[in-house]
């Protein structure tokens, strides 16, 4: 492939983001457009759980995420470093409730899994929940599932620490609209996936709508909580991220409602250290979901020069680090490491 002195990249999520950093990083001039503000869609959320699938039925899915939940550390300390801003990433692990001796013993199955594929420097293990301090979820056994893979960042601050660290290495982030250079790479989450549904003529995602909040509470630096689709995350800052809705159809893409209110509901009973914390935001946007579920990544089919990062749904800042190698060395170098199951043909 031949030498490029510029790229645009199209979209100022995560991943769009991460991929201009990573450009950026190599000396290249990147050109980021946003035309609303940085993590204006998805990306701007409260919750940034970096948390991977179980251990189990390995694939080079599941491969692809657990490399990118590796790199999570590195990747951030340079993006602080470079940018001088602080994404709040932290790997904290993560505790999920045992319901019963069946739970145990899936657990400690799924311990053996990790022990293979993630190899000695992170573990999943069935654990008491008094080793946990304070801030630990209701178990109905007394024991939980800690694995200290996960981490967690703050999706605004993390979207603020990348913007400064590109313009940093010199490259431009426009609010606005601006003039395309050089190839384009299209990280444009629900518009994007509408785009190509327009030119493709059938379906290739769609959006799912998420709720979550903010609360004050100041846990430190605990593991995170999952069970039964509520997530909690304890942030740097002082605050806990509470999610999320999964809402197929909806009305206002931008409102709350009493779905929030019942997961609101449902994180006070599993983390009973939140009862009586103040709820300071309420939160609601749109995540791009492609049809595999899976990131949508590489070429534009028919349109020379033209690139895709895409979906990633509920899993974009884990993914991130990553995709970000990946879409730089297919941009500047041609070299296509994208794996199975991540190209954009899969949702064609």
């Amino acid at each position: 492939m031949a030498s490029t002195d510029w790229v645009t990249v199209r979209g100022g999520g995560v991943f769009g983001l991460a991929c201009a950093y990573e450009i950026a990083k190599r000396g290249v001039k990147v050109r980021l457009i946003e035309r609303a503000r940085i993590g204006a869609g998805s990306s701007g959320g409260t919750v940034g759980m970096l948390s991977p699938h179980v251990p189990e039925q390995w694939n080079a899915k599941k491969q692809f995420q657990f490399e990118s939940l590796v790199m999570a550390q590195a990747f951030w300390d340079d993006v602080k470093a470079v940018g001088g801003q602080d994404a709040g990433f932290g790997r904290v692990g993560r505790l999920q409730p045992i319901a019963n001796e069946a739970g145990v013993e899936l657990a400690q199955a799924r311990a053996a899994g990790a022990a293979e594929h993630w190899g000695g420097d992170f573990i999943w293990r069935v654990a008491p929940v008094g080793d946990f301090g304070d801030f630990v979820p209701v178990t109905p056994t007394g024991l939980v599932i800690h694995d200290t893979l996960s981490g967690r960042a703050s999706p605004r601050r993390a979207g603020a620490a990348l913007a400064a660290a590109i313009e940093a290495l010199g490259g431009e982030v426009i609010i606005g609209e601006a003039e395309e250079c050089g190839p384009v790479l299209h990280a444009t989450g629900l518009a994007g996936l509408e785009e190509l549904t327009a030119a493709f003529g059938k379906s290739v995602g769609n959006g799912v709508k998420g709720q979550s909040a903010i609360l004050a509470h100041d846990a430190g630096p605990v593991p995170q909580i999952f069970a039964d689709g509520v997530l909690v995350v304890p942030h740097a800052d002082g605050t806990v991220g509470v999610g999320s809705t999964a809402e197929r159809y909806y009305d206002d893409p931008e409102s709350t409602d009493d779905q929030l209110e019942d997961v609101l509901n449902r994180a006070r009973a599993l983390v009973p250290a939140l009862e009586g914390a103040e709820v300071v935001e309420r939160w609601a946007n749109v995540r791009p979901r492609s049809v595999t579920r899976a990131p949508m990544l590489g070429a534009w089919p028919g349109r020379e020069g033209h690139f895709i990062v895409n979906g990633g749904f509920k899993i974009g800042f884990g993914m991130a680090p990553k995709i970000a190698v990946v879409m730089a060395d297919l941009v500047l170098e041609g070299v296509d490491a994208i794996p199975d199951g991540f190209r954009v043909e899969d949702n064609l």
